[in-house]
């Protein structure tokens, strides 16, 4: 049975507005104990002589006002904080002349010792508790030297709250780092995916341009000498597909020189996605309006944009473009509760831009991972390019990316057109 979580505007309220709430309301109940109450025959406590007072008064404000002074400090000075409670509980437990500190009275502590060893590293944690458990000491030795009562089954009662508060703030924040910890690794495990899912479709890109050049340069052997015209636009053909793969090729290799590829895991996972798909063709941009009619299809209206004059990009930038806009898209369909969505991209002279926007709630870009903008911001930062995602001002979300366009590329897509 898994508990259930609060609500947002709950956790929104700071640990120490529990820790005063949590010190008026046994403070309240300190004064009804001792109040008889309808139904009642008598008060369930019996009120100190100076409860009511001049005397007890002054010493009830002081203990309020180090009490919420001490909840103002626990977020900035936890250890200074829990030494305010603790002196604040002492004066109230005088003012109700009991021979030890009550559990009421303690109430406040023990919820700080849990935010202290919640939020705060162990070490802080161990020090608060054994603070705590310090003045509980002390108060009973007091009393002991000086030949009064004490009442060592209500301290200990005190004191195991005070162990169990902090133990559960310890398990809080333990298992707040290890998910933490979880969450890194699936993060880091979720890129390196990403760049073994790049080189393979690379892999792919590099065996069909290779496949390409062998095709134009055999037809150019076959008729160097009876059409020239023919062979020199083969080769053209060749020397524009060799150096566009060369420079793919070369930005890949270095932008994939951290990647962690000696894990078995990894391995395994590329060779078999790498069967799955050898035959299947590398997809592109030109691929787009397929993707957005297929979406259509499903429910989502898909409307594309093109801006600036289309013209033949990089592959290893071509395909990269397309993952991206087919990424945002699906996230669309999943999370962003919305009918349509609008993809925009335009052919700068020097760049290409992406844009995916949506008009739903916001989250058209988020998951409980959140790998898929891992993966698309892993891309562009293989290209060197820029990412952006997040919610827009007037409402939904925006997937934006620019990725440059070698000059060498452009140089060639020019001198194959004259050709």
């Amino acid at each position: 049975m898994h508990a259930m979580p609060l609500p947002p505007r709950l956790k929104l309220v700071p640990p120490g507005a529990w820790v005063a709430l949590a010190w008026t309301a046994s403070t309240a109940f300190t004064f009804l104990a001792r109040v008889r109450l309808p139904g009642e025959e008598a008060a369930n406590e019996l009120a100190a002589t100076q409860f009511y007072r001049w005397d007890g008064l002054v010493v009830l404000t002081i203990a309020c006002a180090l009490a919420l002074l001490g909840s103002m400090w626990l977020h900035r000075r936890p250890l200074r904080s829990l030494a305010l409670l603790l002196t604040a509980a002492a004066f109230l437990t005088i003012n109700l002349a009991a021979v030890a500190i009550q559990l009421a009275q303690f109430l406040a502590v023990d919820l700080a010792l849990y935010f202290i060893a919640a939020g705060r590293p162990r070490r802080t944690g161990v020090a608060a508790l054994c603070t705590a458990l310090a003045v509980l000491v002390g108060w009973e030795s007091l009393r002991l030297l000086r030949g009064w009562g004490i009442g060592t089954l209500e301290e200990l009662t005190v004191a195991l709250t005070a162990v169990v508060a902090w133990l559960l703030g310890d398990a809080s924040h333990r298992t707040r780092e290890y998910g933490e910890t979880l969450r890194a690794r699936a993060a880091a495990q979720a890129v390196t995916d990403e760049r073994l899912r790049i080189a393979r479709e690379m892999h792919d890109m590099v065996a069909h341009s290779i496949g390409i050049i062998a095709l134009q340069a055999g037809a150019a052997a076959r008729v160097v000498h009876t059409q020239p015209d023919a062979a020199r636009e083969a080769m053209t053909a060749v020397e524009t597909a060799g150096r566009e793969t060369l420079s793919g090729l070369r930005r890949m290799l270095v932008a994939l020189r951290h990647a962690d590829q000696n894990q078995d895991r990894n391995r395994h996972r590329a060779r078999a996605a790498a069967e799955a798909d050898r035959l299947h063709p590398a997809e592109g941009l030109a691929d787009l309006d397929r993707l957005a009619a297929a979406t259509t299809a499903a429910g989502v209206q898909v409307d594309v944009h093109w801006k600036g004059a289309r013209r033949q990009l990089p592959p290893d930038i071509d395909l990269s473009v397309f993952r991206i806009v087919q990424e945002s898209i699906t996230n669309v369909v999943r999370h962003a509760a919305t009918p349509a969505c609008r993809v925009t991209v335009d052919y700068l002279e020097e760049h290409v831009a992406v844009e995916v926007t949506d008009d739903g709630r916001g989250r058209g870009g988020t998951t409980d991972t959140g790998f898929g903008l891992v993966g698309m911001r892993e891309r562009v930062a293989l290209l060197h390019g820029e990412f952006t995602a997040g919610p827009r001002p007037e409402g939904g979300f925006r997937v934006t990316a620019r990725l440059p366009v070698p000059a060498t590329a452009a140089t060639a897509t020019a001198a194959t057109v004259a050709a």
